[in-house]
């Protein structure tokens, strides 16, 4: 047997591997000991003042290999300045708690389908019966987890080891707060029902009607080759859509464990599952990397992080919006079901029995066929009724000023400043009354901005400003006749002082802000990630743009959850109007996404429409306060001419200094603004000249702006 002496220098051994950091409050009094400002160890760090902040208030972590230089000082430091008289100590990762018994959902846990699936699923009654084997051993990523960032608030005891893990080739699942659990599993049969019954892993549900999360196992591809999947997906199609064929080993292995795939198959995303047993739901969710399950473009970097590190990623993300069931577009739209449960238990004033029942405010479980106007041309509503009175043309802003109409003085400015307002979707989703019942048909119906709805509507009369875009069509140009608008664009039009006469509408009478929990959390979430990257709301604006420059830099995997909730917001509202896909579809066919209660295509007009007229707003605002036009506009950002290469050269502020209302205001909320990118302003003419939009290309590079869906 090996002496006390051995096994405690093998675990100092195996501590030096890594670096350990004591906790950000004590780096805090170490540096304040020894008399050294933050500004000064910053320098010493080759780094920034804001990153130094960020390691003593637990924000951020150092990465190597400024992590060693940091460990080395603080340990300097410790032997220097002990607390109290005895030496600082590095803390070591606790063991995990064992999972405690399963606690009772509600009703409406035991039948609500999921909102993607015709199937129902659940969750194994005996789903914590046995602990999970937790291995005392270092991850393997570069970086320690930021537990500040990943622990929500509040864990469950029944989840007590989060939303999520990332398994590696060697059986070990990374968890979301630094933990490594020993998985045995050698087939996806077996991993369901270690997932199931010994892992500890899951999320509560967001609300008292809704249901708790399905835990989700990420593999990395050494992982699923392992468990007998191909390391890639081939062929002809997106690989996204890609599918194992029916007769695959792996899928036979899923049947013959009497387990069920819902009907998108074994994909990048699949949910294996049983039927619910009573209250309790039996579902896994799997996310295969090498399979493209993280969109670059939605989570950049990320698939090539250690798996600590995903885990990490994906954890945070979870914890703040919701845990991953698929892309950030169908986790968006998914958020929203689970922010407004379909149904609730009600007492039957009969038998007193507890029955399932419409949850107020929510869009119930049955989908709902819009008006003609708001469908799209291949809808069976269009397609079985003929309609051919034209549709709403909601969308976000492609329009570029003719060039002829810059001026001399634009044209010798130097720079083209691009102006991104933060989530302009988002911050339109604010108290957003939407209808909720079925829409009824008006004839010359009297206009009321508080109902939503559609409305055929001549705004032809209307005449504007040909330097700004028009607030009506997406293209900027004049209307040229009687056409479609969602609530807010008319209303505008009355806002400026126009009449307007509807020659028809399609109301709602049932109304409500059925999006005001979605905003709130993904607001509450983009903020709050920002504030860990040093861009928080009590910047000066100067400071603000500084922070903005540094803050990818400053932790690649807050970065990365940033870039996924914006994509959510986007891909969420896309969502909302699914068109139908695959080569075999005919037009006046059902396809899967109206069976969902959440196809409602009037909600994603009535976002867009608010988000455009709210940056007409601002581009009319800025004409009275500085004289200034832009000379485009892609969605949510604005081109302008400037004199300097900085926002701070023509936003309006008052003689106090504070940003002037009712213009564009920088800072890091759903709403206000940031900048998007400089360029020459000769640039900028030469695309106008050419018929190009240089709010495209802004940026800088091949970047293009994402358009909304």
């Amino acid at each position: 047997m090996p002496s006390e002496e051995e096994l405690f220098a093998s675990i100092d051994a195996l501590l030096e591997e890594e670096p350990q950091l004591p906790p950000p409050a004590e780096r805090a009094r170490l540096r304040e000991a020894a008399g050294i400002t933050q500004a000064r160890l910053a320098q010493a760090l080759k780094s920034t003042v804001q990153t130094v902040k960020n390691y003593e208030n637990g924000r951020s972590e150092p990465k190597s290999p400024r992590l060693e230089a940091y460990q080395r000082l603080l340990k300097g430091w410790a032997a220097k300045h002990p607390a109290h008289g005895t030496p600082a100590t590095v803390p070591t990762p606790a063991r995990a708690a064992a999972p405690q018994p399963d606690v009772p959902q509600t009703f409406t846990d035991a039948a609500a389908p999921d909102a993607d699936d015709s199937e129902s699923s659940g969750k194994s009654p005996a789903a914590q019966e046995r602990p999970a084997r937790v291995v005392a051993r270092p991850a393997t990523s570069h970086r320690p987890a930021a537990k500040k960032a990943a622990r929500p608030v509040g864990t469950d005891p029944r989840f007590p080891h989060g939303p999520l893990a990332v398994l590696d080739g060697d059986g070990s699942a990374y968890g979301t707060d630094g933990i490594v659990l020993d998985c045995p599993a050698r087939t996806i049969p077996e991993l369901v029902e270690w997932t199931l019954r010994e892992s500890g892993l899951g999320a509560a549900k967001l609300h008292r009607y809704g249901k708790d999360s399905d835990p989700l196992i990420v593999l990395t591809a050494a992982a699923a080759v392992k468990l007998g999947l191909p390391e890639r997906l081939e062929g002809h199609e997106q690989r996204r859509s890609l599918r194992l064929p029916a007769d695959h080993p792996v899928v036979k292995q899923v049947v013959k464990a009497q387990w069920q795939l819902t009907q998108r198959g074994f994909g990048p995303w699949a949910r294996i599952y049983r039927k619910a047993q009573g209250r309790e739901r039996q579902c896994v969710q799997l996310a295969i990397l090498s399979w493209d399950a993280l969109d670059e473009r939605a989570w950049p970097g990320v698939t090539g992080m250690e798996p600590a590190d995903i885990a990490r990623v994906l954890g945070v993300y979870a914890n703040r919006v919701i845990t991953p069931r698929g892309s950030t577009a169908v986790s968006g739209l998914e958020l929203m079901t689970a922010l407004r449960p379909p149904t609730r238990a009600v007492q039957d004033e009969t038998t007193g029995n507890w029955v399932s029942g419409h949850n107020p405010g929510s869009l119930g479980t049955a989908p709902m066929d819009p008006a003609p106007p708001e469908a799209t041309q291949e809808h069976p509503v269009v397609v079985n009724s003929g309609w051919k009175g034209g549709f709403l043309n909601e969308e976000a802003y492609q329009w570029v000023r003719d060039v002829d109409l810059l001026t001399a003085e634009e044209c010798t400015l130097p720079y083209a400043v691009g102006l991104d307002l933060n989530t302009a979707f988002l911050a339109a989703a604010a108290r957003l009354a939407v209808g909720l019942s079925a829409p009824d048909h008006f004839h010359a119906p009297t206009f009321n901005p508080k109902i939503p709805g559609s409305w055929l509507v001549d705004l032809s009369h209307i005449e504007l400003d040909p330097r700004l875009p028009s607030p009506f069509t997406p293209d900027g140009s004049p209307p040229t006749g009687p056409a479609w608008y969602q609530t807010h664009t008319v209303a505008y039009a009355q806002e400026l002082g126009h009449n307007v006469a509807p020659i028809e509408a399609y109301l709602r009478r049932e109304t409500g802000a059925y999006l005001d929990p979605w905003h709130d959390r993904l607001k509450n979430a983009y903020v709050d990630t920002l504030a860990d990257l040093g861009v928080t709301k009590d910047l000066t604006d100067a400071e603000f743009l500084q922070a903005m420059e540094q803050h990818k830099q400053v932790d690649p995997a807050l970065a990365a959850v940033l870039s996924a909730i914006k994509a959510t917001v986007k891909g969420g509202v896309g969502k909302l109007r699914e068109r139908p896909q695959g080569r075999h579809y005919r037009e006046g066919e059902r396809w899967p996404a109206l069976e969902r209660p959440t196809w409602r295509p009037d909600f994603r007009a009535a976002v867009i429409s608010k988000a455009r007229v709210n940056m007409h707003r601002k581009l009319n605002n800025m004409v009275k306060m500085t004289g200034l036009y832009p000379l485009a506009v892609l969605s949510d950002c604005v081109v302008y001419p400037s004199p300097g290469n900085s926002p701070l050269a023509f936003l309006p502020y008052a003689a106090s200094g504070k940003p002037q209302p009712g213009g564009f205001r920088l800072g890091p909320t759903p709403g206000l603004a940031k900048l998007e990118g400089v360029q020459p302003m000769a640039w900028a003419v030469d695309l106008m000249e050419q018929g190009l939009n240089p709010a495209r290309h802004i940026k800088g590079g091949d970047a293009v702006l994402d358009e909304g869906e």
